[in-house]
């Protein structure tokens, strides 16, 4: 005796070894024995095997015509032997009724399961519904093909060149043009993104990275909602300094400016000021959403995202000629010694008498000049030699403070490397990658970068230890140790930082374009206002919930903006050497890589891998023919074609400077998940 039933949604045939009264033990034409339920058991028969029986079903069932099976079939529930009956004749065979079973199974759109065997047709307008379904469903397949079929010819569709970031960064796995993307790649046996470059869906290399960045932290776009700059209420007083600012040409956002008050009188008075937008914007103002939705402003060669509108900007930035409203820190030291003696914050309008840039003074603004009186530069700017002996003061003291540091962290900080400066000739507002590049340098630790970096160390680490004594909660970075792996992390303590060489480190100095120092600075104001019951009136209070929550918002975009930037200047540097034909460049090995190594070309900001190095040790100089440039992955490869020189060079360190020391950006991975729905960094403290 054999049996036809249904087990795990299918339907299978074996031979009866036994039977009780509720269920029997079959053999199947494996060989394997199941215990069967007596009410999965559709069929008895004697003739023919399983096998050939199912064989034969399906070969008939394929045939039915489901529409016609559903007009015959009884209203209600009904067997499978009822409709079999109804549609083939009023006896029908063995291998028609088990046909029957097996096209009213396998159309649940036309028949619904009642039980074991048993079904019910679907109501006319439902099963409308579901014919349609199948159509379109037929249809988007059809589209499928074709489009993977133009991908596959080097075409790309409109609809597929529209989804071209979702398809790769954040595909919908159930989407028609990820799906045509998925077999495309299939056929022709290539990486999504070459199938897709290759199709035309990139018009322009540089447009594709700008356009993913956007897609992925910008998706609404970046233009700003109307909104005003509110004004500040507060009567502060005038302080009776005369502050400037050291940035570059290009910085609108001027967030900080010094002052020296004292010299000669054996007791001298540094005045740190920071621009004080949080005097004016409060936290969950129209403004402040939209500073915590972006967290910081984004850089990249020839173009900034802003943090604030530029009109809101203009009103809190350090303009030089006005009294602009600052929260100050006033640190004094001893004259001879640079002893500090005391810190003291202030809220108040400071006049800015001048906007110094690095790029137009760091010529002339030199070590010798600042040193050595008698040292005269050609062409110096009036404004220089108007501000040259507090400068020559913050650089004494400056080099102090580093030294002070130095001791704590327990070896000196070294600039080797210069910070690379990037300038697009024909750039009239945003970039479109067709521009020159000019790639430019300054030597990091020169005497301006020193002094900006060192007085912004101090007001920093000085806010973040002052909060922290008050008991007013602050946004912090701090760094264990300076072991290899230990990174600075961010957090709601006041810790070491070991990187700086201070006991705590609270960013506060960049309100304009940093929200965590906007944070910062509405608890510094609170301190100012308060004093010791700050805690209670500061607008952050102890474990608020919503401090981590910009926190790890902060990090996030942060993280994303930094990577930005590193993979634009790569983009750009990449550029120059096609702009200016560099086929060969000098370069330091500074790690082993499997089939090869990392270097760090000389006089570029570019790290690649090369091949050839082998008996090489970390610090060797090398010549490396350059390969092909990829402009989508970012890369490209040399070979080492002689080795400049002969030292072991084991012992060349690498830099230590700055916060967060990170490499020049590499090659960007973009790893593109072909599955289918079915089948599935800070250079300066500053």
């Amino acid at each position: 005796m054999f049996v036809l039933f249904e087990e795990a949604g299918k339907y299978l045939g074996g031979r009866v070894l036994s039977e009780a009264e509720a269920s029997a033990q079959v053999e199947l034409e494996t060989g394997k024995r199941v215990k069967v339920k007596g009410a999965n058991i559709v069929l008895r028969f004697e003739k023919p095997a399983p096998a050939e029986l199912l064989a034969e079903a399906r070969t008939l069932a394929a045939g039915v015509d489901l529409d016609l099976a559903w007009e015959f079939a009884p209203e209600g529930e009904f067997a499978f032997a009822d409709l079999a009956a109804e549609y083939f004749q009023a006896r029908p065979t063995l291998t028609q009724q088990a046909a029957a079973l097996l096209a009213l199974f396998d159309a649940p759109h036309y028949f619904r399961r009642a039980g074991k065997g048993r079904f019910k047709k679907a109501p006319a307008e439902i099963l409308q519904q579901a014919l349609a379904a199948i159509e379109k469903k037929k249809a988007v397949q059809a589209q499928i093909v074709e489009w993977s079929t133009q991908l596959a010819a080097g075409q790309c569709p409109a609809p597929v060149r529209e989804q071209l970031f979702k398809i790769l960064f954040k595909p919908d796995k159930n989407a028609p043009e990820y799906k045509a993307v998925v077999e495309a790649a299939r056929a022709t046996q290539r990486p999504p993104l070459d199938l897709l470059k290759q199709a035309g869906a990139i018009d322009s290399s540089y447009q594709f990275h700008w356009h993913r960045f956007l897609f992925e932290n910008f998706p609404k776009g970046t233009g700003f909602p109307a909104l005003d700059a509110p004004a500040i209420a507060d009567e502060l007083p005038v302080a009776k300094v005369e502050a400037f600012s050291i940035d570059d040409s290009h910085t609108t956002e001027i967030d900080d400016a010094l002052s020296v008050q004292g010299l000669g009188s054996g007791t001298v008075v540094v005045g740190i000021h920071i621009a004080a937008p949080g005097l004016a914007l409060a936290p969950g103002s129209a403004i402040d959403q939209v500073a915590r939705n972006r967290m910081s402003t984004v850089y990249m060669p020839g173009h900034k995202i802003t943090m604030l509108p530029d009109h809101v900007v203009d009103a809190y930035t350090l303009q030089e000629g006005r009294d602009c409203p600052a929260v100050s820190l006033y640190a004094t030291f001893d004259e001879s010694t640079l002893e500090l003696k005391s810190t003291e914050t202030r809220l108040e309008r400071v006049p800015i008498v001048a906007n110094l840039r690095h790029d137009q003074l760091d010529t002339v603004i030199s070590k010798q000049w600042l040193e050595d009186a008698s040292v005269k530069a050609e062409n110096t700017p009036e404004i220089a030699a108007r501000v040259r002996e507090p400068l020559t003061f913050l650089f004494r003291l400056a080099k102090h403070l580093k030294s002070q540091r130095e001791v704590v962290r327990g070896k000196p900080e070294t600039f080797t490397r210069p910070d690379y400066t990037f300038r697009l000739v024909g750039n009239e507002g945003e970039p479109t990658g067709a521009e020159q590049v000019q790639i430019s340098t300054r030597q990091r630790g020169a005497p301006l970068d020193l002094i900006v970096s060192e007085a912004m160390i101090l007001a920093n680490s000085s806010w973040g230890g002052w909060l922290a004594e008050l008991s007013v909660p602050a946004l912090y970075r701090s760094q264990a140790s300076l072991l290899p792996g230990i990174k600075v992390r961010m957090g709601t303590r006041a810790l070491p930082h070991a990187g700086l060489g201070v006991k705590s480190y609270a960013w506060s100095t960049s309100p304009l374009r940093r929200y965590t120092d906007l944070v910062n600075q509405w608890q510094i104001i609170a301190a100012a206002r308060h004093g010791r019951t700050a805690a209670l009136a500061a607008p952050f209070k102890p474990k608020d919930a919503d401090l981590f929550s910009i926190l790890s918002g902060f990090d996030a975009a942060y993280s994303a903006y930094n990577a930005h930037q590193g993979g634009m200047e790569r983009f750009w540097t990449l550029k120059y050497l096609e702009q200016e034909g560099v086929t060969e460049l000098d370069a330091t090995l500074i790690k082993d890589v499997p089939n090869g190594a990392m270097v760090r070309a000389d006089t570029l900001p570019l790290v690649f891998q090369v091949t050839g190095t082998q008996g090489l040790q970390r610090g060797a100089r090398v010549r490396v023919k350059l390969g092909e440039v990829d402009e989508i992955a970012l890369d490209v490869h040399g070979t080492v074609i002689a080795r400049l020189d002969t030292a072991a060079a084991e012992a060349a360190s690498e830099d230590e400077g700055g916060e967060d020391e990170e490499e020049v950006a590499g090659p960007i991975a973009i790893a593109v998940d072909l599955t289918d729905s079915e089948s599935a960094a800070e250079n300066t403290p500053a």
